[in-house]
């Protein structure tokens, strides 16, 4: 893992700030399938590097990428599509960094849970998280057939949670109100869906299935709408057969 997130680390840095070629895709390769090529190239090469020459890796060229992020326009273009979020379209930056800071959490997050150490879940930390996950919530329900003005929330609880609302628009889902004010469960929308933070990443990441997170969340309202929600993915992923 920590290989991986160096090779985040090398990705970035190189591609963004320094623009060389980079490695060619294969013939008829998906992007999922092109990046777990090269992250598997990099991570094994990576199994070489003693853990101490590891964290200073990190360290270095971490800091850089601060460097690099802190200057950049948010509000620009990124050059990039983020396609679980803004599908075809090519993303502001702070879309493009949000979904690099939302993997490096998970990333670190799931380090700690190996390791039996407490998760990064304060508020300041966990809430950008959640708010650029739920920014799927759109391209999820796309699919879903249902009339102009049909909403659909997700409610988080606790302290770094919230409340994202999506609604359907004559030609395509938007994602309108986020953090709205308290509400009784299920009330002015069609379908809601309660799911506590954890339950969230591990499922717009697959780190847990649909069903797994079903039981584990409380729905209301159109049971079409809530199970389709529960189908979000935040990453660039590839289903199996």
């Amino acid at each position: 893992m920590a290989g991986h997130i160096l090779h985040d680390y090398v990705r970035r840095l190189s591609a963004g700030r320094d623009r060389p070629p980079g490695p060619e895709f294969g013939s008829d390769e998906t992007l999922p399938a092109f990046l777990a090529r090269t992250n598997e190239d990099f991570v094994r090469t990576a199994r070489q590097i003693s853990p101490r020459l590891l964290i200073d890796l990190l360290a270095h060229l971490g800091a850089q990428l601060d460097v690099e992020w802190s200057g950049r326009e948010m509000d620009g273009p990124a050059g990039v599509d983020v396609a679980w979020a803004a599908p075809g379209l090519d993303a502001p930056a702070w879309l493009d960094v949000a979904r690099e800071y939302s993997e490096l959490w998970v990333h670190q997050q799931q380090i700690r849970d190996a390791v039996g150490r407490p998760g990064a879940t304060a508020p300041r930390l966990l809430h950008p998280v959640l708010d650029t996950f739920l920014r799927a919530l759109p391209q999820t329900l796309r699919r879903t057939p249902s009339p102009v003005g049909t909403t659909v929330r997700v409610r988080v609880p606790g302290p770094a949670g919230g409340r994202w609302t999506a609604a359907r628009r004559a030609d395509r889902w938007t994602l309108d109100h986020r953090d709205t004010p308290a509400s009784a469960a299920g009330a002015g929308v069609d379908a809601e869906v309660v799911i506590d933070a954890g339950t969230l990443w591990r499922l717009a990441t697959r780190g847990i299935t649909a069903r797994t997170a079903h039981g584990r969340a409380a729905t209301h309202g159109d049971t079409t709408l809530s199970d389709a929600a529960l189908e979000i993915v935040s990453i660039v992923w590839e289903p199996g057969p």
